[in-house]
């Protein structure tokens, strides 16, 4: 018997969870291992088993690490248990009190807190990487470098975003534009895309100079007093109260994004700032960009992953399919598992290497099986992950493109005359 921590879990909303276990088959790492304690009602008992002291926390640890945070659990769960918010709150407390590995230390605290927050430092720190891969020097390194190396695009583009882009077309009104971390730094084109394609909404897009860090890999990893600073400096960037939504088109973050007023409850301007945030595909949906589109009838077949943040933390499956079957018409075919997570998870792949690669192969079969050339998705990890996969698999001849880039390339061919989408209901 262990002494008691202090309190860090809330157990009203922990009990909520009657172990039912219809999270079971949604669970990802519960589909690889079989083993209870890596699935959601399993590790909501190891939670309450440390708060009670009942189970030393180091024995817990390995099942917290495991879990994706995918919140698939959620989306399955008839009692609504708010498994992420328990996660964020355990694994806040296990990292101010459990002494981790150097290695585990540097990779969570440096490389994923300091750095990859930071696009001028994230770009400094991955210039070796991308000088080692452009050497097709890869085969020198040890194996988790070598994995690690291969999430890394061929080509990197920076973003080169103007404080405002104006609306092309009838204006329709004015939103503000999340350019995000990773998204930033490597996805830069894909960024110049979705705003290209909310001014082609019609809609003047402003993107703040003083936003960060969205806070998703602090809160994610356990350090919500991080989290809740990053949040307060986006609040104040995007204070501007002429702005109608606040559009992101990364998934992980936006579900963040969208959780403010968790992050920070006794913030009036959280609530408000939260209510504003909307994926691209959502708010592309919301205003007919769809429809605009018309069927392109793509000459190749095109698939959907769902990224977990989106589908299960965000609830949203259907916008981004409207979307991508608006080109691909009869050639967009389902993909099994779609929303059973890729490995990428955030930071997931670096942290726990083995358990990535393992539902990285499993999404790569699924892919492959769909005879797709061409899988669509809305988030940077989930394109990285993937993209790796597949070159390790053999399958080059797959693309992977963000929902962005699919959309925009679809409007490549037509008039800028005949791209005027400011009548679309």
């Amino acid at each position: 018997m262990t002494t008691a921590p202090e309190p860090f879990l809330d157990e009203q909303k922990s009990l909520a969870c009657v172990h039912c276990g219809l999270c079971l088959g949604s669970c990802p790492t519960y589909l690889e291992t079989g083993n209870e304690n890596d699935s959601p009602r399993g590790r909501i008992y190891l939670m309450r088993a440390v708060q009670s002291g009942r189970l030393p926390l180091a024995d817990a640890v390995p099942h917290f690490d495991l879990c994706l945070g995918c919140r698939a659990c959620e989306a399955a769960c008839p009692s609504g248990v708010h498994y992420g918010e328990l996660l964020e709150g355990t694994r806040d407390h296990l990292e101010r009190h459990h002494q981790r590995s150097p290695w585990q230390n540097f990779l969570r605290r440096v490389l994923i807190e300091r750095i990859f927050p930071h696009p001028v430092l994230m770009k400094l720190a991955l210039l070796p990487a991308r000088l080692l891969k452009r050497a097709e020097a890869e085969h020198l390194l040890p194996k988790f470098a070598k994995d690690a190396l291969a999430l890394l695009p061929n080509e990197m583009t920076a973003g080169n975003l103007p404080e405002i882009s104006p609306a092309l077309g009838q204006r329709r009104g004015r939103v503000g534009f999340i350019r995000g971390c990773v998204m930033n730094v490597m996805f830069g084109r894909t960024n110049e895309n979705s705003i290209r394609l909310l001014n082609l909404a019609g809609y003047d897009v402003v993107t703040p100079r003083d936003q960060g860090c969205c806070g998703a890999l602090h809160a994610h990893g356990g350090n919500l007093a991080a989290a809740r600073e990053t949040a307060r400096n986006n609040l104040a960037a995007f204070a501007d109260e002429s702005l109608s939504a606040i559009v992101i088109n990364a998934a992980g973050c936006g579900s963040t994004l969208k959780e403010y007023s968790h992050l920070l409850p006794g913030d009036p301007r959280a609530a408000s700032f939260s209510a504003k945030v909307k994926d691209l595909s959502e708010f592309l949906v919301a205003a007919g960009f769809q429809s605009a589109i018309g069927n392109r009838q793509s000459a190749i077949k095109v698939t959907f992953h769902d990224a977990c943040h989106l589908a299960h933390a965000q609830r949203i499956t259907h916008p981004p399919r409207l979307l991508v079957k608006a080109v691909a018409g009869a050639n967009f075919v389902e993909l099994p598992e779609s929303d059973v997570c890729c490995g990428s998870a955030g930071s997931y792949n670096l942290t726990e290497p083995a358990m990535a690669e393992r539902l990285q192969r499993r999404k790569v079969d699924n892919i492959l099986r769909t005879g797709a050339t061409c899988v669509v998705t809305t988030n940077p990890g989930c394109l990285l992950q993937m993209r790796a996969g597949l070159d390790q698999a053999g399958a080059r001849h797959v693309e992977t493109m963000h929902i962005a880039d699919f959309l925009e390339r679809s409007l490549a061919s037509p008039p800028a005359g005949d791209r005027d989408f400011s009548h679309s209901s």
